[in-house]
């Protein structure tokens, strides 16, 4: 059984809050301890990865944690003809939660550490390569979710999740942002892991165009779903069961 969908927005809007917090915060530290732009994006990268693998344990058993609008489209598109899919409504409901939280989640970073809140970040990021990075990165988290849950291994996914986007950061060449939420919340922080203002359409059409790319090789290597989605994994791509507390 789902969660109450408030509960289950709630979890997407607190976790993709915290993501962004973790991103943000992790890059400020990470630029405060080494003038080193290998060890920056090694911190970075780092604390990503753990607090991505944390978060999904916390929040996957509510809601599903997407934290990602790529990913709930993706899942909404995929399962919207099986009964435990998600509905139109819970798309609906989702992304404004998850943009709402990057948001937040980036002000409280900056708060953490001193920095001037919401200041609008001047990291110019706008260059063909780096979407055709976007691309990629987000075709890979789509094919991974998605695939996961075609091959009854979706349990795998907080260690595999992280483990990808770990690995993003350094083989793409816009360090994997891949998640439309987080690029408009990097943008209110103008610190190593801010993006420019003038830099996110593109980067977000490059992540809904990924986020189709990933789809069609779900179906060209997996084939057409033909059984209902599976209920209670608490990871992303899957419709949660709310946890026993």
């Amino acid at each position: 059984m789902k969660a109450p969908l408030g509960r289950r927005v709630a979890a997407e809007a607190i976790g993709t809050g915290l993501l962004v917090t973790v991103v943000v915060g992790s890059g400020i530290q990470a630029t405060g301890l080494s003038r080193d732009v290998g060890v920056q994006l090694l911190a970075n990268s780092l604390a990503t990865v753990f607090g991505l693998y944390v978060l999904i344990i916390a929040f996957g058993p509510v809601s599903g944690a997407h934290f990602n609008p790529a990913v709930t489209l993706a899942v909404w598109f995929t399962g919207r003809r099986t009964p435990d899919g998600p509905t139109a409504r819970d798309v609906a409901a989702y992304v404004p939660a998850q943009i709402a939280g990057a948001i937040g989640g980036a002000v409280l970073a900056d708060a953490m550490f001193g920095e001037p809140l919401a200041r609008f970040s001047a990291h110019d990021r706008f260059a063909g390569h780096l979407w055709l990075g976007e691309v990629v990165a987000t075709a890979g988290l789509v094919l991974l979710v998605l695939g996961l849950g075609r091959t009854g291994r979706a349990a795998l996914a907080p260690t595999a999740v992280a483990s990808y986007i770990g690995a993003a950061y350094w083989f793409t060449s816009s360090t994997s942002f891949a998640n439309p939420a987080v690029t408009v919340g990097r943008t209110f922080t103008d610190t190593f892991a801010g993006i420019a203002p003038a830099s996110v359409a593109p980067f977000i059409a490059a992540q809904l165009v990924g986020a189709v790319l990933g789809l069609g090789i779900v179906a060209v290597v997996h084939g057409p779903r033909t059984t209902p989605a599976r209920r209670g994994t608490g990871v992303p791509g899957s419709e949660p069961q709310p946890v026993s507390s």
